[in-house]
């Protein structure tokens, strides 16, 4: 079996894929004791993607494995990889992440130190200083989540590992959750809610560290951003609220937090005034429209739409 399966799912991101492939490249040279394979899906690519992948892929000394998958979402691109995967430890990145040179070595350390099935997530660092800080996880220490929380955000997909066993556990992704499907985001939130009720221990350990080159410089961007999250976890709520016991509480503590707004409120971004408020609202939307008709989804995301500068 190999020892580590790097999974990348990318679309339309030709004019910057190049600094990922290299970082991949340059990661896989500082191990001589791991076998390593990538796959790469493009996900529907209209720009020059294929044939720079294509050239790439080519002239590697290790293995790649080019996949397609034309049909648009990360979830469905994500699931079409692992159906291919070989690693006893698979690894996920992101097309606008660069790995660190020690990624690999770093990551097999990580999943030596754990017995049984496992889901550990990395560092995420701002790779560009002219870009908000958002979509990082900057924590210096190991954490392990809690079995009774909401595990969003704990680690994110952008630098997640897991065991093979744990992936034969859980299952495929929900292909409904995340970017270019209809509840824009959560998929790998949704993932950690069904490892966590399986009893496989979801970790974070920041030995093991990408960039995050996401080109976000405009508070809009983040607004849009921030509800598209919340729209996910609302979903998610209501995908899970018979499932799992403590869905209750987490929306009691939502409802408790709108307090904050006026006690000790945030401002993560301009354009939202009432931060707790502003979340609470595109949650309720994701949950209705996921407990309701396809109509009710296209509206919700309207409504998401319209919330932007509110």
């Amino acid at each position: 079996m190999t020892d580590i399966s790097l999974l990348l799912c990318t679309r339309n991101r030709a004019a910057t894929l190049a600094a990922t492939l290299a970082s991949i490249e340059c990661a896989i040279g500082t191990v001589a004791d791991l076998t390593i394979e990538i796959l790469i899906v493009d996900n529907g690519s209209i720009d020059d993607t294929a044939d720079q992948l294509g050239t790439w892929g080519a002239n590697r000394s290790f293995g790649v494995r080019l996949l397609h998958e034309p049909r648009p979402g990360l979830a469905r691109a994500r699931n079409t990889g692992l159906v291919h995967v070989s690693g006893r430890i698979i690894a996920m990145t992101d097309d606008d992440c660069v790995l660190h040179a020690d990624y690999f070595h770093q990551l097999a350390t990580c999943f030596a130190e754990v017995t049984g099935p496992a889901i550990i997530g990395g560092r995420i660092l701002l790779g560009d200083p002219a870009d908000l800080p958002v979509t990082v996880k900057l924590e210096d220490h190991p954490m392990i989540a809690p079995t009774n929380g909401f595990p969003g955000g704990f680690v994110m997909g952008a630098n997640l590992a897991m065991t093979a066993d744990a992936i034969a556990r859980i299952g495929p992704f929900d292909e409904r959750f995340g970017a270019g499907a209809p509840f824009v985001s959560a998929e790998d939130t949704d993932y950690l809610f069904r490892a966590l009720r399986q009893g496989i221990p979801v970790r974070y350990d920041p030995r093991f560290t990408v960039d995050h080159h996401h080109g976000r410089r405009c508070p809009k961007e983040v607004v849009t951003l921030l509800a598209g999250y919340s729209f996910g976890d609302g979903a998610l709520y209501a995908k899970h609220v018979r499932h799992f016991a403590r869905i209750g509480a987490i929306i009691a503590g939502d409802l408790q937090n709108v307090m904050k707004d006026f006690t000790t409120p945030v401002t993560p971004c301009a354009g939202i005034r009432y931060f707790y408020l502003f979340r609470l609202r595109h949650k309720i939307a994701g949950f209705l429209a996921y407990v309701g008709t396809g109509k009710g989804s296209r509206v919700s995301r309207q409504d998401q739409l319209a919330e932007i500068g509110r």
